[in-house]
């Protein structure tokens, strides 16, 4: 068998804890829920939370992330921003970033599109279309025309996202708005993908068509490759002819974190 994809599933666990409704539904959390079911022999997952030490995102933790799932809502400022850019870091070397629902608002998704990320709401519980208008991509696989969830938190447009981001996935809402809810980028060597369902006091996570989108999301984004990003100054490939005016020098090495 190939190597094993390395998961890691955070969740801000704030929710289950503190509101009833949403600990009958995840008594362990939204991520030990997603993890459990998109469990499979190729994937080895674990779980990290905004209250553990370094909020579950070690060095070592993130560099043996092939890839990362974001959910998070209501304590988006608590992330460090050192962790934030340690993520960042990996993401761009080629860690695969998977960013749910409210995570829209969370720092690595600012981070990594450079863009506000603001959006429109509302929660009266009603029903979403999920459309897939990219039937040959490999995370739409399995889905069909549609999927709709009967209960759902309304996100609408606009959406504030880079526009280099590819739509896969558009919802309609019974209320009559739409949203791009399966988007996907690349930065650096890392794959990004931003998927909207997920709101907390409804049982999305129990969908199999969700579930399975975010299982194809895995195995698409895991990465081709690892590299440090770096800018050397190198020697010439070929030889370069003698030059007869003396233009100087103003190299200097370049610090790259900057």
């Amino acid at each position: 068998m190939a190597d094993k994809i390395n998961v890691t599933i955070w969740n801000e666990f704030r929710h289950e804890k503190n509101m009833p409704a949403v600990k009958k539904l995840y008594p362990e959390g939204m991520h030990k829920k997603i993890g459990a079911e998109i469990s499979a022999d190729d994937l080895n997952i674990r779980y990290a939370a905004r209250d553990d030490q370094e909020h579950g995102l070690s060095e070592e933790v993130v560099n043996s992330t092939d890839v990362l799932i974001w959910w998070a809502h209501c304590a988006h400022a608590e992330v460090s921003d050192e962790v934030v850019k340690r993520v960042h870091k990996r993401v761009l070397e080629g860690m695969g970033l998977i960013v749910l629902h409210s995570g829209h608002f969370s720092k690595i998704f600012k981070a990594v599109t450079g863009t506000n990320c603001s959006l429109k709401w509302r929660e009266v519980a009603e029903k979403e279309r999920l459309w897939n208008i990219e039937p040959s991509h490999p995370i739409t696989q399995g889905i069909g025309d549609y999927f709709e969830l009967p209960n759902t938190e309304m996100y609408g447009e606009r959406f504030d996202i880079p526009q280099d981001g590819k739509v896969i996935f558009l919802s309609w809402f019974e209320g009559g708005e739409v949203f791009r809810s399966g988007v996907t980028f690349e930065r650096g060597h890392g794959k990004i993908f931003y998927f909207r369902p997920g709101h907390e006091t409804y049982p999305i996570y129990y969908n199999e068509n969700v579930l399975k989108v975010i299982a194809n999301a895995v195995r698409w984004a895991k990465p081709l490759m690892f590299a440090e990003h770096l800018a050397p100054n190198c020697q010439p490939l070929e030889k370069i002819s003698p030059k007869e005016v003396d233009f100087g020098s103003a190299g200097v090495v370049q610090d790259v974190e900057l």
